[in-house]
């Protein structure tokens, strides 16, 4: 199949499957069939991420990501010759934020709060440029840690009448997610955060992908942002899904196959 490639970020798939145990247990290939789907795609310069779920709404998650939707609906496809059956599904592609802070808001901001103009300006502006980029290649081609833990959920901005998001001028938007991302900030080192755009695309408006070492976190970074008014006035959350993540090999054994 010919590649389709976004003009700017990478696809991004969330699959959550059954073991068919019946197959599974009279296919004694059965995990290689999935660990052989999964180096292939990493061969390709894609990833992917396996988890067992916990509790019931699935067995195994796999998070794939790449910057070719033809490969990733391979890598599915693949994956259907496994005893597995799909139950649900995720699609959305890695973004930059349209809040993002631009040169002049830095230099604004650098001379009101710091009193920094001219060359003194200058050298901090170009260090702000090097983090910025830094922060913009995470967003657009994230490489994704092998934490102890993942959480997935969608989500969308509200739209009633009484508070409706898209009503708000650019500039009160910006500002309330300004406030939204110091939250999250505070997470750093704790929590990777990927959000990842999906408005056209699926149900939702936005895919949130959380991945940290101590479920704690997952629940504490969660709770901390619903006090903000982003997600207190404005946001509508999906179903939730936690697993544990590991090597595809594990993932697989902890599933049954």
């Amino acid at each position: 199949m010919e590649p389709v490639q976004p003009s700017e970020g990478w696809g991004v798939l969330h699959l959550f499957y059954r073991v068919d145990r019946a197959r599974a247990e009279s296919d004694p290939r059965a995990g290689k069939r999935v660990l052989d789907a999964v180096r292939s795609l990493e061969a390709d310069d894609h990833q992917a991420l396996l988890f067992a779920v916990l509790g019931h709404k699935a067995d195994l998650g796999v998070m794939a990501l790449g910057p070719d939707l033809a490969r990733l609906h391979a890598f599915q496809q693949e994956l259907a010759y496994a005893p597995l059956v799909l139950g649900d599904s995720y699609v959305s592609l890695t973004e930059r934020s349209e809040y993002t802070s631009t040169e002049d808001d830095e230099r604004a901001r650098l001379a009101t709060e710091e009193g920094l103009t001219g060359p003194a300006q200058d050298a901090r502006v170009a260090v702000w440029h090097e983090r910025m980029e830094h922060y913009l290649e995470q967003r657009l081609h994230p490489v994704l840690p092998l934490r102890k833990a993942i959480c997935f959920y969608p989500m969308s901005k509200r739209r009633t009448p009484a508070a409706n998001w898209y009503s708000l001028s650019f500039d009160e938007r910006r500002l309330l997610m300004a406030g939204h991302a110091r939250v999250g900030r505070s997470y750093a080192g704790r929590v990777l955060q990927l959000i990842t755009g999906s408005t056209g695309l699926d149900d939702w408006e936005w895919g949130v992908t959380l991945l940290a070492d101590d479920p704690v976190a997952l629940k504490e970074i969660v709770y901390e942002m619903r006090f903000d008014p982003v997600s207190a006035d404005y946001a509508e959350f999906g179903p939730f899904v936690t697993g544990l993540l590991s090597e595809p090999p594990e993932a697989l054994r902890r599933v049954g196959l």
